[in-house]
């Protein structure tokens, strides 16, 4: 007997540097990077996600490798909805009977414009129904805070574009401030300290494992200094070229977009009511989104607010799994979504 499944609950987050799909009653079921790979001859979309990121900077002049998504919002509206339109298809089957209900995260400082954009592409990538719910609510879901609760908490969510920082109380978001800086902007950093340093020119690639294996917050102790080989590009002979980089030197490349990573948290907790800034003073201020993982990023921020910090359990799922619980709770959040 053939058995047909109801439509499929899904949630998206829709992120610059990573994208997530959640499906109600099996959980995260992709995580891939949101790069989308075009044949410029005809506009076909040849590869998403994984595949797609293996062509970044490696494509011939008939196939263009882009990221749909910049700063956390739509920068090209087509090639989004064909992404979309991919994830929904593979989780849910392209001859699929029933359209699926889908959920889609954006950051909080978006503008009712690019809301609206969001919410289109999902209509048009075959969602019957598509909810929009603000990433720092996500993310804090997601951190299993208690944000039904009558006091304050401060989530920061720090992805590949954009930093969202907000208080949330009584399920909703009190203050929230997002700025446009994020994981990319410090690959950015390190490509462009590179170059003048060393007259090197590195690949997105290159910086981003500079980053996560070498890269640091605060100032590394002596004892604390690593080494590494970054292969590149000599900006002047043209010809391939290795040099060694340490932590010391990555941790100044670093301090510019860092100090405006702050800067937004600051500015969030000066604009905090009373009331609520003595609950954060007591329970801390949670850090998620993947660039949260940078190292001592915690401790720079302690030292910096002068309230304690620390990071989410699951950084990088955080807010996939709190557009998840949002879509199975979606009674107690209504309010805080928007619908078409």
């Amino acid at each position: 007997m053939i058995k047909f499944g109801l439509s499929k609950r899904i949630g998206i987050d829709l992120g610059t540097a990573n994208s997530l799909v959640y499906v109600v009653g099996e959980g995260i079921v992709m995580n891939e990077p949101t790069v989308v790979a075009v044949s410029t001859i005809d506009n076909r979309v040849l590869a998403v996600g994984n595949e797609a990121k293996e062509m970044l900077g490696r494509t011939p002049g008939n196939i263009q490798a882009t990221r749909p998504l910049r700063d956390g919002v739509i920068a090209d509206y087509v090639i989004t909805e064909a992404m979309l339109r991919y994830f929904i298809d593979k989780v849910s089957g392209s001859n699929r009977i029933f359209k699926p209900e889908v959920m889609v995260c954006v950051p909080a400082g978006v503008t009712s414009v690019e809301r609206r954009a969001v919410l289109d592409a999902t209509l048009s990538a075959g969602a019957k129904t598509a909810f929009l719910i603000d990433e720092p609510l996500a993310a804090a879901i997601g951190s299993n805070i208690p944000i039904a609760n009558a006091s304050g908490n401060m989530i920061v969510d720090i992805g590949g574009g954009t930093v969202e920082c907000a208080v949330i109380c009584l399920g909703g978001v009190v203050v929230h401030n997002s700025v446009r800086v994020g994981g990319n902007k410090l690959d950015e950093a390190i490509t462009n300290f590179v170059r003048k340093r060393y007259g090197l020119i590195i690949g997105e690639h290159q910086a981003e494992s500079i980053k996560i294996q070498i890269g640091t917050a605060t100032k590394p102790k002596a004892s604390e200094i690593k080494q590494m080989e970054v292969r590149g590009r000599d900006a002047t002979s043209g010809l391939p070229r290795t040099v060694s980089l340490n932590s010391e030197e990555v941790n100044i490349a670093l301090e510019e977009p860092l100090r405006k990573i702050v800067s937004a948290v600051k500015t969030v907790l000066e604009q905090t009511p009373p009331e609520l800034a003595s609950d954060i003073i007591d329970k801390g201020i949670v850090m998620s989104g993947g660039t949260s993982k940078l190292n001592n990023l915690d401790k720079l921020m302690t030292e910096q607010t002068g309230v304690p910090c620390h990071t989410a359990e699951n950084p990088l799922l955080s807010v996939a799994l709190g557009t998840g619980l949002a879509l199975e709770n979606i009674d107690l959040y209504k309010r805080s979504l928007s619908k078409r």
